[in-house]
């Protein structure tokens, strides 16, 4: 038995969404084809696809707009060679080409907020709505789904986690001073960290704000380091150098393979404004951190039952719960790694995906 995966890309994060997909067959014996629409052919990122088949079609973005028609000549071709069972495709647009290219049952993972703020995009899957099971990665964007598609039952409009392989991503971590000293960070610094694209999305103001406030009743030698690039930087160095406090805050620009360096911090904190997921989240989780998170998305969701939230976008209250987190003494890192298993693991989100009804319905019927 075989499945198809479409995916528009493999720049991150989609490459290791492709893997989180591609584990769920693990010791099945069912065979995987990951497809990517863009990007030319990488060793790397056949390896990190975990599939028993990858394909790059090699197209450019521009080529893969408007009708398509390309991709889904390529995807007919490739359905043709072998026989599939059904395709997961992730996004609007490899969705798009999997319900044009085949008549296969396809599972659709959402992303992203505002997926079917279209009319276009709602008029496509009404019209395959028989054969299309819509995911979200989080029960926050799987409820704006319903809303959008009010018509369609709630089995057919779920939620599977995004998930990280806790094992691999522990195993790539360096060790505090040994992230400290690439990170250029004092050893003696207790660090809040942030890891973001900086972009209104993330609202690493709130951030600075609430970090400047808390300061006077932080450790002396407390720094707030922000791990990303975006077009707010030097918005948000202004802001730091308003607030007085451009010697406490580090802007490290974008780190390759940036969560190897997690352990660095003392504190992880995402402010975002609506996140849909945020794998940061799970990779400082897997780190051992203690988080703080705004109560916004799909990051609350993750975050509910290990660490602490505030209010979306009250730099004041974000100050009281980092002011009380300075505080805790010892923290529990095998309870917290306990949680990111049973929620966010490759293996608890293959229970879950086993037991969607939907799926059930497609592996009883013939193909």
């Amino acid at each position: 038995m075989n499945v198809l995966q479409i995916s528009h890309c493999y720049y991150p994060p989609f490459l290791d969404c492709s893997r989180q997909y591609a584990a769920l067959f693990k010791g099945t014996g069912i065979k995987v084809t990951t497809v990517y629409l863009t990007g030319e052919p990488d060793p790397e990122v056949e390896r990190a696809t975990a599939s028993d088949e990858v394909i790059f079609l090699g197209y450019k973005s521009k080529d893969v707009s408007g009708l398509k028609l390309g991709a889904i000549r390529k995807i007919r071709q490739i359905v043709a060679e072998k026989e599939f069972r059904f395709c997961i495709a992730h996004r609007a647009k490899p969705t798009y080409v999997a319900l044009l290219a085949t008549r296969l049952p396809v599972i659709s993972v959402r992303h992203n907020f505002g997926d079917f703020d279209r009319y276009g995009r709602r008029l496509l899957v009404n019209l395959f709505r028989k054969r299309l099971l819509l995911l979200g990665v989080s029960n926050a964007v799987r409820d704006e789904m319903r809303i959008r598609l009010p018509h369609w039952p709630h089995e057919q409009i779920e939620t599977l986690y995004n998930r990280i392989d806790v094992d691999a991503v522990q195993a790539e971590l360096l060790s505090k001073n040994e992230a400290r000293e690439f990170l250029g960070l004092p050893a003696d610094a207790w660090v809040v960290g942030n890891v973001g694209r900086l972009h209104h999305d993330k609202d690493q103001a709130t951030l600075i704000r609430g970090f400047a406030m808390a300061l006077p009743k932080l450790p002396q030698n407390s720094l707030l380091l922000i791990m990303g690039s975006g077009p707010l930087e030097q918005a948000l160095k202004n802001l730091a150098a308003a607030l007085g406090v451009t010697d406490k805050v580090v802007f490290a620009g974008q780190v390759p393979n940036g969560r190897r360096y997690f352990r660095a911090f003392d504190v992880f904190a995402l402010t975002s404004d609506h996140e849909p997921f945020g794998m940061v989240l799970l990779e400082a989780m897997a780190a051992g951190l203690p988080i703080i998170c705004s109560d916004s998305g799909g990051g609350a969701e993750v975050v509910r039952d290990a660490g602490m939230l505030f209010r979306l976008g009250n730099a004041s209250e974000f100050a009281e719960v980092l002011t009380a987190m300075s505080q805790w003494g010892e923290y529990d890192f095998d309870l917290h790694c306990q949680s990111l298993r049973a929620k966010f693991s490759d293996e608890a989100a293959s229970v879950h995906f086993w037991a969607l009804p939907y799926l059930k319905d497609v592996m009883q019927n013939e193909p």
